[in-house]
């Protein structure tokens, strides 16, 4: 019996001994942890004028003249700290995929080597993607609206460390749910759901999105909207793309039967 020709390309280290793909993730590891560690230096130098970035939102929201304040001993330190060991990461998420991708494409097939590299891709991208959304349009409008309801005589003084919180989790929100698209293409390409299927749980998955808005996002409508809808026109968008999928693999098994026997 003859081999699938897509298949084909078996894995080259498929008789490697356990503790050699123990060895190569360690080292895969370490080379992951070093790479963030020589992006931590030059982002931690440039720390300040960082976090003056990601309050700029804040502080355009506030009255003039007022301030953020640091209500522990620590946090000037450890604040920036954060900062940069987060920055790092964040912008070593293409290394640290592709340190993935070394590790995992030996065990895969030909055609599952196609489809993986434009989807880590588009996952960075999406992720990026996320992050830029809520800093651009989410959280002017938030701060706005947080400062628009603020009660007479009461001044905003928000601490930094806290504020930092909030926005890591905010981009965390936004970047991982820009990537359903990613997550409803793998469920049609792998066959454990299909665009139909998917299209028929849309009341689930919108009630779940602002389910979601209402957990991830402070206590607001604006926010949790801003959350919500965007993540349901993403999987709208995603069911698109697994109609797609559906559409090529059809066409695909057509054109085989079609293909007459030697």
């Amino acid at each position: 019996m003859s081999e699938n020709p897509d298949n084909s390309a078996e894995s080259n280290d498929g008789d490697m001994p356990f503790l050699d793909h123990l060895i190569e993730l360690r080292s895969r590891l370490l080379r992951g942890f070093v790479f963030v560690g020589l992006l931590f230096l030059p982002t931690y130098y440039f720390a300040e004028p960082l976090f003056q970035f990601i309050a700029a939102p804040l502080m355009q929201a506030l009255p003039a003249g007022s301030s953020m304040i640091a209500t522990q001993v620590t946090s000037p330190f450890l604040t920036p700290f954060k900062l940069a060991i987060y920055t790092a990461v964040f912008m070593g998420i293409p290394l640290l995929l592709h340190q993935l991708w070394g590790f995992v494409s030996p065990g895969l097939y030909r055609k599952e080597k196609r489809f993986a590299l434009p989807l880590l891709f588009s996952s960075v991208v999406l992720f990026y993607a996320g992050m830029a959304f809520s800093y651009f349009l989410v959280f002017p409008l938030v701060f706005n609206f947080f400062a628009s309801v603020n009660p007479a005589g009461v001044s905003i003084m928000t601490d930094i460390n806290e504020y930092l919180n909030f926005v890591l989790k905010m981009f965390m929100a936004f970047g991982l749910a820009f990537e359903i698209p990613v997550a409803t293409f793998l469920l049609a390409w792998s066959g454990l759901s299909s665009a139909d299927k998917m299209a028929n749980k849309r009341p689930y998955v919108i009630i779940g999105c602002f389910v979601l808005g209402m957990l991830l996002t402070p206590p607001d409508v604006v926010s949790q909207l801003l959350l919500a809808l965007p993540t349901w026109m993403l999987f709208e968008f995603g069911v698109l793309l697994a109609r797609f999928v559906e559409n090529r693999a059809d066409s695909a098994d057509d054109d085989a039967s079609k293909t007459p026997e030697l």
